[in-house]
């Protein structure tokens, strides 16, 4: 007697919510210094579950976090561990990813592909990143090929170093054109508080420090929103001597955690969730390591590929300022000015702070808040470079567009959802 296999098509995917704790400054004098980092990540989860009150936790299929430094406080397979931590049904099982700075990203894409494969109807999938108490690379032991083989260029292992070898590559991006696009972002991000854009995502933090009591967290803490470009000029260049990276023009290191919510668009009717974005495409890519912070622009190429779309096509960009010459490498080679109004309206990482393996839900759930603002734009791009030399990207698609794919399957949920404030 044989068997035969049922027909499988895939799914829609739709982005339903996404939320993250303000991030902090690493070290002693961050916010969190005596903070846990699955406590961050419960944070996350269980606000999640708060502003979406019609999910059933025991419908969550699985929960996918992200860490570069999967050791200590974020490791021991950290999505089972908040999920449990949350007071998810222990039905709900949980998982660990690295891919360096696109974890979350990677956490997103990878539970995405479930959801389209028909395995998940809805899943929770984030990262965090406890820079503080785990430096990044603490504990790493490289294999010595990497160095006697010359396999990778030694300063392929240095974040720092790869951004200054950007510069080499591409001289027209000068310390100038750097610290320039870093002081906008700083000045963006602070119009953004200042409209209150930021803060309806931020999930409140109460933390404890020795001598000082708790304190209850509401906003990021490594913005200066008085940075300008002539102090920034003056600051020194810890890569290279007379070099042009520099701590102004470049993301700190940092502590924060986030979560989505993602679902089948089916799912997301019956269950009347929010419908904030539907994913369209998504790519990684390989580059040469000592030059890592190219890697969105190959990423991008895929993924647009992948749509049928082009650079054109995309109306609101979210990419993650690691450096500010990863930024303007991508921008320059696309033909987009470094001012143009579609990139990074509410500022980017070199303002807002990048913990690493959790930055990539943030660049989406501000890609969604913008979604909301703008009903005008149709497709949006989140993008970032990854260490030891890659690069992703991620295409979506705004619902509130009058010519929105699924319109005709989604439009309850998208309905209810319209103007909806989700703080």
């Amino acid at each position: 007697m044989s068997a035969t296999n049922p027909a499988r098509h895939l799914r829609e995917v739709v982005f339903v919510d996404g939320v993250r704790t303000p991030f902090g400054k690493a070290g002693e004098k961050g916010i969190y210094s005596e903070t846990r980092a699955d406590d961050l990540v419960v944070k996350c989860i269980r606000e999640l579950l708060r502003r979406n009150p019609s999910l059933p936790a025991a419908r969550i299929d699985d929960v996918a976090i992200a860490a570069t430094t999967q050791t200590g406080d974020q490791g021991l397979t950290i999505g089972r561990t908040a999920a449990l931590l949350a007071g998810l049904p222990k039905s709900v099982p949980g998982f660990a990813i690295d891919r360096m700075c696109a974890g979350a990203m990677t956490a997103v894409t990878t539970t995405a592909s479930g959801i389209a494969f028909g395995a998940y109807d809805v899943v929770i999938a984030g990262g965090v990143e406890h820079m503080g108490n785990h430096p990044m690379g603490q504990g790493a032991d490289p294999n010595p090929r990497f160095l006697s083989e010359r396999l990778v260029d030694p300063a392929a292992l240095n974040m720092g170093n790869t951004a200054e070898n950007l510069h080499d590559r591409f001289p027209s991006i000068t310390k100038e054109r750097s610290d320039s696009y870093a002081e906008a972002s700083q000045r963006k991000l602070a119009a953004a508080y200042a409209g209150q854009r930021i803060q309806p995502d931020l999930v409140p933090v109460a933390a404890k420090k020795p001598g000082q009591g708790w304190d209850l967290h509401t906003a990021d803490q490594p913005p200066r929103p008085e940075t300008t470009v002539e102090e920034l000029a003056g600051l020194r260049t810890p890569f290279r001597a007379h070099g042009r990276v520099t701590a102004g023009n470049a993301a700190g290191l940092n502590d924060g955690a986030t979560a989505a919510l993602l679902a089948s668009a089916e799912t997301a009717a019956e269950l009347e969730l929010p419908v904030r974005m539907r994913l369209v495409s998504f790519a990684f890519a390989g580059v040469e390591p000592e030059v890592m912070g190219i890697g969105p622009v190959p990423a991008t190429e895929k993924a647009l590929k992948q749509a049928g779309l082009d650079i054109a096509d995309i109306g609101l960009f979210e990419i993650n300022e690691a450096f500010a010459v990863q930024v303007l490498s991508f921008l320059d080679h696309f033909g987009i000015a470094e001012d143009d109004e579609r990139v990074n309206r509410y500022g980017g990482a070199i303002a807002v702070g990048h913990p690493l393996a959790s930055s990539g839900v943030r660049l989406m759930t501000q890609l969604a808040r913008q979604f909301e603002e703008d009903p005008t734009v149709r497709y949006g791009l989140t993008t970032m470079c990854i260490g030891l030399g890659m690069g992703a990207a991620v295409i979506w698609e705004n619902p509130h567009h009058q010519d929105y794919s699924l319109r005709s399957s989604t439009a309850a949920a998208v309905a209810s959802t319209a103007g909806k404030d989700l703080a």
